[in-house]
């Protein structure tokens, strides 16, 4: 993989990660597109796509957890503060007990995943990461978003239709650990490779009452433990099964990994500054006719026999 390469992979994963439209069908078209996974010159497979940028995914992935944690620092910082006040009472006061409350939340809506991701994620990798699964989920998850876009538009139109209020911040105060079991089992559904984790975890928010910012600061919050957790997994086991020095050296070298993951920083952080904007005044609409346009995208590649079935 060469810098330039390097460089649209991490826009399109710091661009995608964080909006309801799936990283993964946009990753694999990316890469088609530049002839990686390509072996002997014949078509790859999607799945053979999937694991010529996996390894690098791994590396972007992070910048897109890295803007997420410095942008929504003040949370972070809050939930670190409440930790270390379970261990040092003198550390206690509103912001360490709403850090806590926070971080509370976080895990439990995290152990769905985590727990089906333990159980099933070989099956889910064998069975759904095939072309049609992922064209299928795109198609779902943007017809669910055209489909719901009055729903949602009433929504807003409850909530005043600003993406400044501070009840936004409130209302993640305010939810329960009940409501965070209810978003966490929406994010299981994001294990199905094209629905997107976003898109689940926002509808998700936005079913128990959260305003539709406020379910995506909670998505994007979430994010921190569950990709987190996923790119720490896939290193280890990248690393794990051919070596440090072999792992790196398939990423083409120490520059295009650090220009991905800078490229991911920085696209992810405008992205989710952008869509909280959005958000604030806008349906899902415009993503749903989106992914249906991706999912076209995805089969016309498809049926020109540039990426195999």
């Amino acid at each position: 993989m060469n810098v330039v390469q390097a460089m649209v992979l991490g826009i399109v994963e710091g661009v995608t990660e964080y909006l309801p439209v799936s990283s993964t069908g946009h990753l694999i078209l990316a890469a088609a597109a530049m002839g990686l996974g390509v072996q002997d010159g014949a078509a790859p497979s999607a799945r053979e796509v999937k694991e010529a940028t996996d390894r690098f995914a791994v590396i972007i992935q992070g910048g897109a957890i890295l803007a997420v944690a410095l942008m929504y620092w003040p949370r972070v910082r809050s939930m670190i503060r409440g930790l270390a006040g379970v261990a040092m009472p003198s550390m206690r006061d509103h912001h360490s007990r709403h850090g806590l409350h926070l971080f509370v939340l976080l895990v439990v809506a995290f152990m769905p995943a985590a727990i089906v991701g333990v159980l099933a994620s070989s099956s889910i990798k064998s069975s759904l990461f095939a072309p049609m699964p992922v064209i299928g989920a795109l198609m779902l998850g943007g017809v669910v978003m055209i489909v719901l876009a009055p729903w949602h538009k009433r929504r807003l139109k409850a909530f005043g239709g600003s993406s400044t209020l501070p009840s936004h911040a409130d209302a993640l105060l305010a939810l329960s650990w009940k409501g965070a079991l209810v978003i966490g089992c929406f994010q299981v559904a994001a294990m199905w490779p094209g629905t997107s984790r976003s898109m689940v975890t926002i509808l998700g928010g936005m079913a128990i009452g959260l305003s539709p910012v406020a379910a995506a600061e909670f998505a994007f919050l979430l994010g921190l433990p569950t990709l987190g957790a996923a790119s720490l997994k896939d290193l280890v086991e990248g690393v794990r099964e051919s070596g440090a020095e072999a792992f790196f050296a398939a990423l083409g070298g120490p520059l295009p990994a650090m220009v991905g993951f800078l490229t991911a920083t920085v696209s992810a952080a405008i992205s989710v500054k952008w869509l909280v904007t959005y958000l604030g005044r806008n349906t899902l609409a415009l993503f749903g006719w989106w992914r249906i346009a991706v999912a076209g995208a995805f089969a016309w590649a498809i049926a020109m026999g540039w990426i195999a079935r």
